[in-house]
């Protein structure tokens, strides 16, 4: 097996991804645990710059599609 130390996300859906977004925010904020909010604060800002936008128009973007 091939080690590797980063993962790209090339073709997941909006839905999927406002759920993993959702679920680490979810996580963060019951279990107490900072890294799960640092990871989807740092999955947010770097789709966002991605897209050109701002975090909360790319969140308010993802959520439009349900």
């Amino acid at each position: 097996m091939e080690k590797f130390s980063k993962i790209s996300f090339q073709e997941i859906s909006k839905h999927d991804m406002l759920m993993i977004i959702k679920a680490l925010e979810y996580t963060g904020e019951n279990t107490k645990v900072s890294s799960f909010i640092e990871l989807k604060n740092d999955i947010v800002m770097q789709l966002s710059s991605l897209a050109n936008t701002t975090e909360e128009e790319f969140i308010t973007y993802l959520e439009s599609s349900f």
